[in-house]
């Protein structure tokens, strides 16, 4: 009998433990946030993280009840932007939107001292979208047979702009060259603001750019559109075609940005602010501004489906630069 009433003790306690356990970890999610939540949008100020990452603190602030505010961080590929969020407290108060080049291709074109994939992890994709082949109003040539015609009449002289070199936006170009035979230069910038400045300039002939950053420019007339990377046309730019229907599937790319956080952060933590984003995410103005800027609200993924998608992405963009002999800087 004593026996087993010091077992049913020691149960009785463990029991005990675990249900302080599950409300103090209760109790911390609902006292999150107990402050400002500061959104580190990995990119140039008016780049495509950085109009996400706003139109996400506009639906977050009334959900959580606090302010989000929102601090654009460029450079290194988007790794000063990770580092940033490292180092400050897990607390969930800090938080990243970027692109899924992040993780999927950033690690191979820049030796970091960081391991992005265990770093950070997606907690809610925001958005989907592809890149549009761009050009400058001074190009003669108004669509995209135009624009392969023009390059094969000037091999080696037409300049193509990325927005960071290594990344999708600067292997389309690599693709296109060897899919229609053609030779565009490649000049890569540090971000799509500069870059899309030369286009408008006539100083780079095209660019392959997020839809964000260059819908603008198309529709006030400075830049011309000639192809889209997405599956299906875009609706934002519905006279657009697609790489598939222009003949060339293999340019075929989707891209995806996200809110992302350390992967210690505390799971309620990691719920709450999930739940929140999902129904920011869920509201109709924040659906259809979306669509204005080019691009699909997200898909409600897991974490851990993300996640499997990024090292396949990895996967498939390291094979593709080793076939083209690129190696990071």
């Amino acid at each position: 009998m004593l026996r087993y009433l010091r077992n049913g003790g020691r149960q009785a306690l463990a029991i005990g433990a675990a249900l302080l356990s599950l409300c103090a970890a209760d109790a911390g999610a609902q006292a999150w946030p107990g402050k400002a939540v500061r959104i580190i949008a990995a990119g140039t100020a008016g780049g495509t993280a950085d109009i996400v990452a706003r139109l996400l603190a506009d639906g977050l602030a009334p959900e959580l009840g606090k302010p989000v505010i929102v601090e654009p961080k460029p450079g290194a590929g988007g790794a000063l932007a990770v580092n940033d969020l490292v180092q400050a407290p897990h607390d969930g108060h800090t938080v990243l939107v970027a692109v899924n080049s992040l993780v999927s291709e950033i690690p191979h074109i820049v030796k970091l001292q960081i391991d992005m994939a265990k770093a950070i992890q997606p907690l809610a994709e925001l958005a989907r979208g592809g890149l549009v082949m761009v050009g400058a109003r001074s190009l003669p040539a108004n669509d995209f047979a135009g624009v392969i015609a023009y390059v094969k009449a000037n091999p080696g002289k037409v300049a193509y702009a990325s927005y960071t070199p290594g990344t999708m936006s600067h292997l389309l170009g690599l693709q296109l060259n060897k899919a229609a035979g053609i030779e565009m230069t490649h000049v890569g910038y540090k971000g799509s603001s500069p870059a899309l400045i030369d286009v408008m300039g006539g100083h780079v002939a095209l660019m392959f750019d997020g839809m964000a950053t260059s819908l603008p420019l198309i529709k006030s007339g400075k830049i011309k559109a000639f192809a889209v990377s997405t599956p299906a046309r875009a609706p934002a730019l519905p006279d657009v075609p697609t790489f598939a229907e222009l003949g060339y599937p293999q340019l075929e790319v989707l891209g995806w940005i996200a809110l992302w956080t350390t992967p210690d952060l505390a799971a309620p933590v990691q719920a709450r602010l999930r739940e929140a984003t999902l129904k920011a995410l869920a509201r109709p103005p924040l659906r259809e501004r979306l669509q204005e800027i080019g691009y699909e609200a997200g898909a409600p993924r897991s974490s851990e489906e993300m996640s499997r998608s990024l090292r396949a992405e990895h996967e498939r963009v390291g094979e593709l630069l080793k076939s083209i002999g690129f190696k990071a800087q």
